[in-house]
């Protein structure tokens, strides 16, 4: 029997340590914290990390949403078949996101910064709401020469799918084109997420050079109408703007673009370049009283997605796993999976 080909997705984007905790509303004051938030840390609030670290019961988390999506995909598929790639510090935060992604078995190969402490995310939970305050530190320094060392490129090359968060327009566009045209060169799919409304708003031009790489493109309703009325698109019906993103023009004429867009429990709208409508695919119910975090759905729901493109599964059972592991997902506390791990059922 053939040795199972090693790391067939690679992914790009911005790695954070999430620590995660349970807190109340003194620690909401003591910080300036509102309780259901998602702010970039001032000076002021500095002092929360190590904080939730020694004095609650703090939850580590490789996370970064891309890094979310990796360790979802890595979750699905064979042992070692995702590699990831980002930047981190020299500290002992660095150490702990290594710990926290050996466990989900995923390979990183990070950029190291010996001058910026890694990226962190404070996650305060309160009953049902969510503060998170993010320091990017070395995530945000991630440049093209690491992507081209050569133990790095050969990964690349090796690959069999891409899959770009697009939080990474931030800090290396440079990196997200090499990828794109690599993909292209080697008809293998490269699968993009808009991550954020604000990426289509200000991040316009990087993104737009490269649309025509996308295979996939993946977002959620909000995200979808912020490209609608950043690109005049003169819509906010979600099927409109999903064909209209199936259709752009594409460098790879080999695939068909698919538009993806998830509207948390309403039905996930999928376009197919140069085909007619679209088709809706209803996710997986679950009992409300199992839900316990539907932060990191759509990570998780890319993560899936993108375990069948890369196993060659049909359009409809890459959708389905996509589903299936978004809704394990919404049942942990923060952007996680279930351990032991679940064997994936097709429905």
């Amino acid at each position: 029997m053939a040795a199972t080909k090693e790391y067939r997705l690679l992914c790009l984007e911005n790695p954070l340590l999430d620590i995660q905790a349970v807190g109340n509303e003194a620690l909401l004051e003591k910080y300036g914290l509102k309780a259901n938030d998602a702010i970039l840390a001032e000076d002021k609030h500095k002092g929360i990390y190590e904080d939730l670290l020694s004095n609650y019961d703090a939850k580590l988390i490789a996370g970064g949403a891309a890094q979310n999506t990796a360790r979802g995909a890595q979750y699905m598929l064979p042992p070692n078949s995702v590699v990831y790639l980002g930047g981190v510090g020299d500290d002992k935060y660095a150490a702990i996101l290594h710990d926290a992604v050996k466990q989900a078995g995923l390979r990183v190969e990070y950029r190291v910064d010996p001058k910026e402490q890694t990226g962190r995310c404070a996650v305060v939970i309160t009953g049902h709401n969510r503060s998170m305050c993010t320091d990017l530190g070395a995530a945000n320094h991630y440049d093209l020469e690491h992507l081209k060392k050569p133990e790095i490129w050969a990964l690349v090359e090796n690959a069999e799918a891409y899959y770009i968060g697009g939080y990474h327009f931030t800090v290396c566009p440079p990196a997200i084109l090499e990828l794109c045209k690599q993909a292209a060169s080697g008809n293998k799919p490269l699968i993009l997420s808009l991550s954020a409304p604000f990426i289509a708003q200000f991040f316009k031009e990087p993104l737009d050079a490269t649309a025509p790489y996308w295979d996939y493109i993946i977002g959620n309703e909000t995200e979808a109408a912020a490209y609608a009325e950043s690109h005049g698109l003169g819509t906010t019906d979600v099927k409109e703007i999903a064909v209209a993103l199936a259709n752009l023009p594409k460098a790879n004429t080999q695939r068909k673009r698919v538009a993806i867009v998830t509207q948390g429990t309403e039905p996930t709208i999928v376009a197919v370049q140069g085909e007619a409508g679209v088709k809706e695919y209803p996710v997986h119910a679950i009992d409300a009283s199992k839900i316990n975090d539907t932060n990191g759905a759509g990570d998780a729901f890319a993560g899936g997605l993108c375990s069948g493109i890369v196993e060659g599964c049909s359009l409809d059972e890459s959708i389905n796993r996509g589903q299936w592991l978004a809704s394990l997902s919404i049942q942990e506390l923060g952007p996680s999976y279930p351990f032991p791990k679940q064997a994936y059922q097709s429905s």
